[in-house]
């Protein structure tokens, strides 16, 4: 385990078998514990896979101990739990950020993808990030990752060695970019950041010129034909990216068209 600050850890866990199963990209596991202040009653639930199925070594997750308005039954205990104790767990499963390779014609599906995570929300791109590279996808993947505060950019030194390379390498051999936004840049904590501030939706807002800072990014405008999202984080983080890409005609899984096309794809944890 890596425990980033009190309240927020990576962990890796390896089954009793040693032997990692088959997932993809965009899965989750459910894991659980037994709650000592339930009478050891089972307390399960799920989250995003942060490790790439290329990686069979462990599986890992990046969980916040969630305490407010109450503590969380299932957090509180596995913050409490230590290198070499078990946990029971239920192999992946999961379809709603599965990666989209074929359009509803057979054809290939060769759109931008730009992953939008909100807190740890962002646990499920960066598996899939290391999976588009250990594949050696061509196509153009951006990363947006919103947190209130630095710290909380978990995956921020695995997302700029991604960068790096795709600088180095050129981007007809891998084409890779990740941009943070701090929602509370006015904190002490905070002063050193320089990045974009405000909610990760933050990126998909129009300046003065009309053209958001994705855009800015990309050197064109978003449309339903160029650029397919997904979306992983609070209900209220969906809703905000939402409200910038409805406009421009852009549709989640859920409400595909007749045609089966669609351009979101997203899972809320709350």
């Amino acid at each position: 385990m890596q425990l980033l600050k009190e309240d927020l850890m990576i962990m890796r866990f390896v089954p009793d078998d040693g032997a990692v199963p088959e997932y993809k990209a965009g899965q989750f596991t459910t894991i659980g514990l037994p709650v000592k202040s339930e009478g050891g009653k089972i307390i399960r639930r799920a989250y995003s896979i942060a490790s790439h199925p290329e990686n069979r070594n462990y599986v890992e997750l990046f969980i916040r101990w969630v305490r407010k308005p109450v503590p969380g039954r299932l957090t509180t205990e596995l913050f409490d739990i230590k290198e070499g104790d078990e946990i029971g767990w239920l192999k992946p499963t999961g379809r709603a950020l599965l990666v989209n390779d074929e359009m509803p014609d057979g054809s290939p599906d060769k759109r931008r993808i730009v992953c939008i995570g909100g807190g740890t929300g962002i646990a499920p791109f960066a598996g899939m990030a290391q999976h588009f590279h250990a594949t050696g996808d061509k196509r153009e993947i951006i990363v947006l990752h919103g947190a209130s505060y630095i710290d909380e950019l978990a995956y921020k030194n695995l997302f700029t060695r991604l960068e790096y390379e795709s600088l180095d390498k050129g981007a007809d051999k891998w084409n890779f970019r990740y941009r943070a936004s701090i929602s509370r840049p006015q904190e002490w904590f905070n002063r050193s950041w320089g990045g974009q501030k405000g909610r990760v939706e933050a990126f998909l807002k129009p300046g003065e010129g009309g053209t958001s800072p994705l855009e800015e990014m990309t050197g064109e405008k978003i449309t339903k034909e160029n650029t397919i999202f997904y979306i992983c984080g609070w209900q209220g983080t969906i809703d905000g990216v939402m409200a910038h890409l409805q406009p421009k005609g852009l549709v989640r899984m859920h409400d595909k068209r007749a045609d089966g096309s669609f351009e979101v794809k997203d899972e809320s944890y709350g």
